[in-house]
């Protein structure tokens, strides 16, 4: 019986080379496969990206749709990041498999371009020695040409440090009597942390929404054991001595003759439950019609929703209240109402949700996808958006205008779009039944035309409510790290310190920075001077200072 012949050679050596050369091949397919996985990645992440320019593009150009391009937004974001990550590391597995192999050139990734670092970050010079003598004909007469400079960010972890206040006692030798300078101010009395520290654990709790025992787990994770009960006495006594600021930006506030008003949920611990409490937040901000004061956020905080907190919260205030809408104002809107009637201005944003949410063909689409109810797509609805659109169009070009300008192009462009969207409006409603979805959603508007078409002549209403609720976004992020209030007092609390924060950041002023300075100086600063302790103001007195 003939066997059949082997294809390997049975030279020891000829079986090596043959090896050598599988090796070789095997290397190149690795690298050309990694050179590919590399290449995939690479693009995937600038479509990625690319469809993330667009996106922004789209909103900056079509306008802001809370509904659904922000959610479409941290989408992309969140998967541009993943693919970029990604890309990297492909990249990284080419460039190794590359350098065993002369056959296959590493694959050469376009990266996404990086800005500077920040000037104001300090420079730390590390030179690498030169060589003391030619490496190639060993002479010692090296002269410098230049050098290269490669910089890398580098952080410093967390430093802690104890400061010690040293006050000496004096005894006096002709009358016998002793004197020490008097004990520096704490916000807590006898207290022990200083102003950053108490300004770190505010703005981590009520900025960055990270609870008091996650904070201190991480700082026992550094070395600095220190118990949630500590901490919470900080906390309590920081807001304590905060309050006369919280006051100051209440007025501040009230003093307005255009506010904007929403509230949110908030669950507080119950007996053995949560309750669902709320946070109202009032904004005064007049950059829309070039108004020269400063924008300021202000929260209350209630138990529940009942309409006689908003009257407490405006009852010494009577101007024009733009908000949803919410029956809890209504007492507000009274004619006979004192000191004045408040005046109501109608969302447009709110009117446009109820019609977009008729017309949302995607999420239509996905309802159906995930087996829920198919909800229907209306037409008319689409068209009710498309005509709201072309108002939030004109105003983008008139925000920043005098009043006087806005309520001229609002004459001349928004008012023959009203006039057509009422009589629109009217018809499609007398083809509807009352129950319908659709004339629940036009009624919306036609009942409250007068607050809906009052920004035509006054130039400055806002046709949203949108800066009331940009100012309360950061409630609904913290409910998902905090989950709920502690206590009533925790929710008041609460609404002192984020109109602090919400304030400085609409101020573009850093929270902690300012909490900083604020907790170290307010015990000694004159009661009378207390504004220049508000954020507007603290940022140009640094400016002082510095220059």
């Amino acid at each position: 019986m003939d066997t059949a012949a082997s294809p390997l050679p049975d030279d020891v050596e000829a079986l090596k080379a043959l090896l050598a050369a599988a090796l070789s091949r095997a290397d190149d397919a690795e690298a050309r496969l990694a050179k590919a996985r590399a290449r995939e990645s690479a693009i995937e992440a600038l479509i990625a990206h690319l469809k993330l320019q667009i996106a922004r593009l789209r909103r900056e150009q079509y306008g802001a749709s809370a509904e659904r391009s922000r959610r479409l937004l941290d989408q992309l974001e969140l998967q541009l990041e993943d693919l970029e990550a990604d890309a990297c590391e492909n990249d990284c597995a080419a460039e190794a498999a590359a350098a065993k192999t002369s056959e296959v050139a590493a694959f050469d990734r376009k990266r996404p371009s990086r800005k500077p670092f920040p000037e104001h970050l300090p420079r730390e010079r590390v030179v690498i020695p030169a060589p003391c003598s030619c490496p190639s004909c060993g002479s010692a007469r090296l002269s410098k040409l230049g050098e290269d400079i490669t910089e890398t960010l580098e952080v410093i972890p967390r430093q802690w440090k104890v400061i010690r206040t040293v006050r000496e006692k004096f005894s006096c030798r002709d009358c016998e009597t002793i004197t020490q300078p008097p004990a520096p101010f704490h916000v807590v009395p006898r207290g022990w942390a200083g102003p950053s520290f108490l300004a770190m654990l505010l703005f981590e709790k009520y900025g960055q929404h990270q609870p008091l025992n996650r904070q201190a787990e991480r700082f026992a994770r550094e070395g600095v054991a220190l118990s949630t009960s500590t901490l919470a006495d900080q906390v309590g006594a920081a807001a304590f001595a905060l309050m006369p600021l919280y006051r100051r930006i209440e007025a501040h506030v009230l003093d307005a003759a255009r506010i904007h008003g929403d509230d949110t949920t908030v669950p507080v611990m119950a007996k053995g439950k949560t309750d669902t409490a709320r946070l109202w937040v009032y904004v005064r901000d007049d950059r829309p019609f070039a108004g020269s004061d400063p924008p300021a956020a202000l929260f209350h905080y209630s138990r529940d929703r009942r309409g006689e907190h908003p009257r407490e919260h405006l009852a010494s205030w009577a101007g024009i209240l733009q908000a949803d809408a919410y029956g809890g104002y209504n007492e507000l809107y009274a004619p006979g109402r004192q000191p004045a009637p408040v005046i109501e201005a109608g969302c447009f944003a709110h009117a446009r949700r109820k019609f977009f949410e008729l017309a949302d063909v995607e999420g239509a689409a996905r309802r159906r996808s995930r087996g829920g109810r198919n909800g229907m797509i209306y037409p008319i609805a689409l068209e009710a958006v498309q005509r709201l659109d072309a108002l939030f169009e004109i105003e983008r070009g008139i925000n920043g205008k005098t009043p006087g300008e806005r309520v001229a192009l609002r004459q001349e462009r928004s008012a023959p779009l009203m006039a057509g969207l009422h009589a629109w409006l009217t018809a499609q409603l007398a083809k509807l039944s009352r129950s319908h979805d659709m004339a629940k959603a036009i009624n919306y508007m036609l009942r409250r035309w007068g607050a809906f078409t009052r920004f035509l002549d006054d130039g400055r209403i806002c046709i949203t409510n949108n800066a009331a609720e940009r100012a309360l976004r950061c409630v609904p992020l913290g409910r998902k790290a905090w989950l709920f209030c502690g206590s009533d007092r925790g929710g008041q609390r609460a609404a002192v310190l984020y109109t602090l924060i919400q304030t400085a950041r609409l101020n573009d002023v850093d929270p902690q920075a300012w909490l900083a300075d604020v907790l170290a100086r307010i015990a000694g600063h004159p009661a009378h001077r207390i504004d220049e302790l508000l954020p507007w103001n603290w940022e140009s007195g640094r400016a002082r200072i510095a220059a």
